[in-house]
């Protein structure tokens, strides 16, 4: 695609595979991107943690947990080209894990993507060479006759932007919307978001763990149960299973706002009683992710929620995610995709109409 002869200069706010997406395709195109997030590193909630812990005779182990999305698949001819051609660069696996018995599958089939790494490293990849501000909570921003300025705790932190990108949850978003666009501020609360407790766990239960790597409980509190070091490119220690479960929305949203440890109780003991005996904790710990996921189905909460991203030429402001691409990894993908073309296309109209001659492309 032809550039614009003087490249636009773009604040992405949000890290995530809609940020990530959204940022390698304007910078295909010639135009600049500076990102910010208030998480430590990129990647939203494609996450990983890792941790350490102290066995009983001292020695110091380590272990990560992919405890935001467990995986994902690829249906859109578009997102299956862009998956499979990560693939070939060494940046996805294909993953198909031995299904437990009776579980209800939410998606197509059970064949999933993840990343070879870890889960943050597809957006890492995405991004990279790109300035990207981690640890950098935006709380404001702000238009000017010199263009958009982004601000944390309030300090102006970059300036001189032509357009922002806000591509984070949307209730997230709804307060850097507000002084600019009211009425997107409040069609973006309306969005629905998904809440869940995520478990992450190390048993001492490998020969006894279920001969299985992944389930989709039908009943009780869990959507999804994961035996994390089953993963492609995870490593998988003897003697020791690796645990990510994720509490479903309802059990999530009953239980939001209790202590953590109170709700790690409860979900150790769930998982015990899913598997069928006690299991040995080496290591647990929760993360509640209050906006974890959009339904997969639903009428949407207002007639803005059927695009795939918003913008606002004349502002210089947009928005993806998610909540408007659709659920899942792919969504997210999508909706930053969508988001960059109409960027794209927009400089290329300004270029036109400004008469200046359109560069040579290589």
């Amino acid at each position: 695609m032809v550039s614009a002869a003087v490249p636009a200069r773009v604040a992405i706010v949000g890290t995530g595979i809609a940020g990530a997406a959204c940022a390698r395709a304007l910078a295909d195109d010639g135009h600049s991107v500076q990102l910010f997030d208030k998480a430590r590193g990129v990647g939203g909630r494609m996450a990983t943690r890792r941790v350490e812990w102290v066995a009983d005779d001292g020695v110091v182990h380590r272990a990560s947990f992919d405890h935001g999305a467990p995986g994902f698949t690829a249906r859109s001819p578009e997102f299956v080209r862009f998956v499979e051609q990560a693939q070939r660069e060494g940046l996805l696996a294909r993953w198909a894990p031995v299904v437990a018995p009776g579980s209800c599958a939410p998606l197509d089939g059970p064949a999933l993507w993840v990343p070879a790494v870890d889960m943050p490293s597809l957006c890492r990849a995405l991004l990279a060479g790109f300035p990207v501000s981690t640890s950098c909570a935006v709380d404001s921003l702000r238009r000017g006759p010199a263009g958009w300025s982004v601000e944390s705790a309030g300090t102006t932190v970059a300036k001189g932007f032509s357009d922002v990108v806000v591509a984070i949850p949307p209730q997230q978003a709804a307060p850097l919307l507000q002084p600019h666009l009211p009425e997107w501020a409040q069609s973006a609360q309306a969005l629905p978001m998904l809440p869940s407790w995520t478990l992450m766990g190390v048993t001492a239960d490998a020969q006894t763990a279920p001969p299985w790597d992944l389930a989709w409980p039908t009943q009780g509190p869990f959507s999804w149960i994961v035996r994390n070091d089953a993963k492609p490119g995870r490593e998988r220690v003897p003697g020791l299973a690796h645990w990510v479960a994720h509490a479903s929305a309802p059990w999530s949203q009953t239980h939001l706002e209790l202590p953590a440890a109170e709700v790690q109780t409860m979900l150790q003991e769930a998982l015990a009683q899913r598997l069928g005996h006690s299991l040995s904790w080496r290591y647990a710990a929760v993360h509640r992710w209050r906006y974890a996921s959009v339904p997969r189905a639903g009428a949407s909460a207002s007639a803005m929620a059927s695009s795939r991203c918003w913008s606002d030429p004349a502002l210089g402001l947009g928005v993806c995610g998610d909540a408007l691409g659709g659920a899942g990894v792919e969504g997210a993908w999508t909706s930053g995709r969508a988001l960059a073309a109409d960027l794209i296309d927009r400089y290329s109209a300004d270029l036109a109409s400004s008469g200046l001659p359109a560069p040579s492309t290589r």
